[in-house]
């Protein structure tokens, strides 16, 4: 899956973004401390209505318009506009530690065989105490939700990774049009159909609790999940992708006559 280079790795940061400016301010404040920058930081305004765009632009990175409203939109439209080897992708209120870019480019020349990969993460806002156990509790709920319609670990939109190359394959296959699903979900389904999707280590990325601070914005999230899933059948039934994992480990056709409707 690596590609070869006749020069440095290049790393492509995508953000998208609608009304968090000063989220994002201090997102982008983490990234150009890092102890390896990118060559380019993307942030895609999703038809914001406060500074969000002033602040990115102030900030010295890319604004790219996406003005289909939902995340998915947003996402896909920055990793088109992408142009390093690898996309690196997190939200607008995410901080980033100082060796995140340089994490994810060891990690890639470590596991050369993967296509993407995703890291694990920490409260940093909320109750001091609940930190840690919510955090456990949300990503815990998230993978054993995942893993048994995906057959493989999921990836996570807050703190991900991909091959260039990865995405151009399957550009055309992510549901970018529904604003009603997970994006890295998503993503996750159509990855790992054709990839190995891997884990990375290092500092965790923080992240913000809002989502526990709305119950009806909990139970949204809850329900995108079922249907991030939900949109991919018949043919990502898990019983027939698990099929095709097992014979592509194997070698064999992942096509079986017949399977796919």
């Amino acid at each position: 899956m690596a590609a070869e280079h006749d020069g440095p790795v290049t790393v492509s940061v995508v953000i998208p973004v609608k009304d968090d400016s000063a989220e994002l301010t201090v997102c982008l404040a983490a990234l150009a401390a890092q102890t390896r920058t990118a060559e380019e930081i993307i942030v895609v305004d999703n038809a914001s209505t406060d500074d969000s765009a002033a602040a990115a632009r102030a900030a010295g990175a890319t604004v790219v318009s996406c003005l289909q409203p939902g995340i998915p939109a947003a996402s896909a439209t920055g990793y088109d506009a992408a142009t390093g080897d690898l996309i690196l992708r997190l939200d607008a209120d995410c901080v980033p530690g100082p060796r995140w870019i340089q994490d994810v480019i060891t990690a890639f020349e470590e596991q050369p065989e993967v296509a993407a990969l995703t890291g694990p993460a920490v409260f940093i806002d909320g109750p001091v105490l609940l930190r840690r156990p919510l955090v456990r509790a949300y990503l815990f709920a998230y993978m054993n939700f995942s893993i048994p319609a995906l057959g493989h670990r999921p990836l996570f939109g807050s703190n991900l990774a991909m091959r260039r190359e990865a995405w151009e394959q399957v550009r055309l296959e992510v549901h970018r049009d529904d604003p009603e699903i997970h994006d890295d979900l998503d993503l996750s389904f159509h990855l790992g159909e054709h990839h190995r999707l891997g884990q990375m280590g290092g500092e965790p990325m923080g992240i913000s609790m809002r989502p526990f601070n709305d119950a009806k914005a909990f139970l949204r999230r809850i329900k995108r999940g079922f249907r991030s899933v939900t949109v991919h059948w018949p043919q990502e039934f898990p019983p027939f992708r698990w099929r095709r994992a097992s014979l592509r480990r194997r070698g064999q056709s992942t096509e079986p006559a017949g399977e796919r409707p």
